[in-house]
This record gives structure tokens, C-alpha cells and sequence, in this order.
């Protein structure tokens, strides 16, 4: 009151006719009363201002400089969805300084309540979308469709609106517990007609989140295999050898057994040779370091073992295992040729002939049976 009796005064107005400007009414309110709700209002704006502009601004400046992406978020998130709710502090605090009629205070409120929950909910969804994002979407090594990401984040931002709209439906007094009984029922009818959808979608997300396979992986799901060409909320597609497209339920791929060869880091390979009968004991015991020599010339490659393994019905088998860096199926099947030519051209030198499938038939003379 004093501030205001010297604003007057400054403006020539003595004791009696500011008392009487000062008590004037005005659709319920004085004009004192007035002008206080005003002065808070423009204190409360001049404060949020110099918070902006001095504090706010500075240490902006200093996060913008640091690497760390989740500060940048921060400073988003306030300068787009916090600062506007700060600036809408003094407004409430000044309205409520004025004798309004209940109603028209119900409204205000009403609209408070629906904006703040609105921009918590955007900050709510802006912290998911960040945390989605950073640990999923840019882990490297990953390949994730734009589809992935939108049905992801629909979900989520199905989730907050609900969330949403029960927190501005309870604050406005309706009666929550009747609407959460009703949705209760209507969901869980939902629920059964769409049971195999819900399923589907369901596993969708246990594959994104578990990551059994990823879009360009080779895999194999019981006698069909080829290449992961789609992720979606009810379907996974792949493209076989062939060039047909196969496409699995998300219920049937997270209860199958997949083999995913995108995921190994060296490949097992065995291989047998089978040598004549009439191969030297002197040759066969060349064999093994022979082929261990040849292997560890490959590149990427890892000599496991070589044996005479065993006599078999047309052949001596010689029996070797190696492995091969890496997943790339081409660049095993060159190793694996490579190697073959050099045994092939090693038995040359050596004179070990490779044995063919044959069956030598003794006949006897009839007479000398009979002896």
C-alpha cells in the first residue's frame, strides 16, 4: 500500500483522493487491490526474466561446451517446457490476489492444470525418447528401422497420454476409480479379441529389447533360413537364398530355436579325405603335417587338428579341423577351396592317389572250393 500511495503521490494526488482511487470498486474489486495483483505480476515476470537472462543463459554456455549430450537435454527441456510454466507462476499468484467468482476460478485453474500436465508430459516424453535413443538406437553395431523407432516411441507416447489424461481427469474432480473400471473391462475384452495381435506385439518388443537378431543378419528358424530384411510389430521378414520372402509371425520366431550366424566370431570347419588301400604307411604319416602346413599358410586361420582317422570300406580316412576368423560365408568357401588346391597339388608330388568308391570281386575256382 505504501508503494502504491507513492506512486500516486508522485503523480500530485494528495492523501484523501488517493484513499478514495484506492477504494474505488471494480467489478468486485478495489482498485488498491488491483494494482497489487499488477505489481506482483510484473515483479514475479521481472524476476523469471533476470533468471533467464543472467543465470539461465550463462550456465547454457558452459553445458554447451561439455560433451555430454544429456546436459544439452537438460537445458532443452527447461528453455522449452519449464521456463514458459515459471513465467506462468506470477499470473496465478496475482489472479489470486482478485475476488473472482468461484466458476470463473475453476476455469482458470482447470486450464493451469491441463497446460502444466500437458508440458510435464512433453518433458516426460522428451527424457524416454533420449534414453531410447541413446542406448539402443545409436549403440554401435546395431540396425534399426525408422519403423522400429516410431512403433517404440508410439507406444511410449501412448503410455504418458494415458497417464496424462487420468492425472487432468482427477485433478478436475471426475471420479477416476469408475473410469479405470470401466477401461479395466473394456481392456481386458480388448484383450481377448486381439489376443494373438497383443501376442505378436508383445514379442516384438522382447526382440527389439533382447536382440536375438537384428536386420541384416543371417539366420536360420527350423528348415528355413536367409537374411533379416524386416522388423515388425507383428511380422519379421526374411529374404531367403532363393530370393523368396519369408515371413514369420513375432510369436513363432521368439519360440523357435534361431541360429543367428551374423553373431559368430569363427567358424568350425571338418573336412575328411579318404586315400587307397594301396597308400604307404611312409605316405599316410606325411599327410597330417602336410595339411597342418597348408592351413596355417591361410589367412584368418586357425590349425586344429589332422589324423589318420580310420579304415573305411573303399578308402583310408584322413580327417582335419580348422577354423576360420569371422562370419562371412564367401570368404570361408575361397579359404576352404584354396586349401583343397594345395592338398591336391601336395598329393601330386607325393603320389598319393585319392581313394573312389569301388568293390574288387574275388571269383574262385569251382574245383579248389570243393577241396
Amino acid at each position: 500500500m505504501d508503494f502504491i500511495s507513492k506512486i500516486l503521490a508522485w503523480f500530485n494526488v494528495d492523501n484523501y483522493s488517493q484513499a478514495e482511487i484506492l477504494k474505488t470498486e471494480l467489478f468486485s474489486n478495489t482498485i488498491s487491490q488491483y494494482l497489487t495483483a499488477l505489481i506482483i505480476f510484473v515483479a514475479g515476470l521481472f524476476f523469471v526474466k533476470i533468471f533467464n537472462i543472467v543465470l539461465f543463459k550463462n550456465i547454457k554456455k558452459l553445458i554447451q561446451k561439455t560433451p555430454m549430450k544429456i546436459d544439452n537435454l537438460i537445458i532443452e527441456l527447461t528453455e522449452n517446457l519449464i521456463l514458459p510454466i515459471l513465467y506462468i507462476i506470477p499470473l496465478y499468484v496475482s489472479v489470486i490476489q482478485l475476488n473472482i467468482a468461484e466458476k470463473i476460478l475453476n476455469v482458470f485453474n482447470s486450464i493451469l492444470i491441463v497446460y502444466i500436465a500437458i508440458q510435464f508430459a512433453r518433458v516426460l516424453y522428451a527424457i524416454f525418447e533420449f534414453i531410447i535413443t541413446e542406448k539402443w538406437f545409436n549403440r554401435e553395431g546395431t540396425q534399426v528401422t525408422k519403423t522400429t523407432f516410431f512403433g517404440i516411441m508410439l507406444f511410449v507416447k501412448f503410455l504418458i497420454g494415458l497417464l496424462c489424461l487420468i492425472f487432468i481427469l482427477d485433478n478436475l474432480g471426475f471420479n477416476i476409480s469408475t473410469i479405470v473400471a470401466g477401461l479395466g473391462v473394456g481392456g481386458i475384452a480388448l484383450a481377448l479379441a486381439s489376443q494373438n495381435i497383443l501376442n505378436d506385439l508383445f514379442n516384438y518388443f522382447v526382440i527389439f529389447f533382447d536382440r536375438p537378431f537384428e536386420v541384416g543378419d543371417f539366420i536360420i528358424v527350423g528348415e528355413f533360413m536367409g537374411v533379416v530384411k524386416y522388423i515388425g510389430v507383428k511380422t519379421t521378414r526374411l529374404t531367403s537364398l532363393s530370393g523368396e520372402e519369408i515371413v514369420f509371425s513375432n510369436s513363432d520366431l521368439t519360440g523357435s530355436r534361431v541360429r543367428n550366424y551374423k553373431k559368430m566370431e569363427k567358424r568350425r570347419a571338418a573336412f575328411k579325405l579318404g586315400v587307397i588301400y594301396g597308400t604307404t604307411a611312409e605316405q599316410l604319416r606325411k599327410i597330417p603335417p602336410m595339411i597342418k602346413e597348408i592351413i596355417e599358410s591361410m589367412p584368418k586361420t586357425e590349425f586344429n587338428r589332422c589324423h589318420f582317422k580310420e579304415y573305411g570300406d573303399f578308402n583310408l580316412v584322413i580327417e582335419a579341423i580348422f577354423y576360420v576368423d569371422g562370419n562371412d560365408m564367401n570368404e570361408y568357401l575361397n579359404i576352404q577351396q584354396e586349401i583343397n588346391l594345395k592338398i591336391k597339388e601336395e598329393f601330386e608330388k607325393e603320389g598319393i592317389e585319392f581313394a573312389l568308391p569301388t568293390q574288387s570281386i574275388v571269383f574262385e575256382n569251382e574245383l579248389a572250393i570243393r577241396k
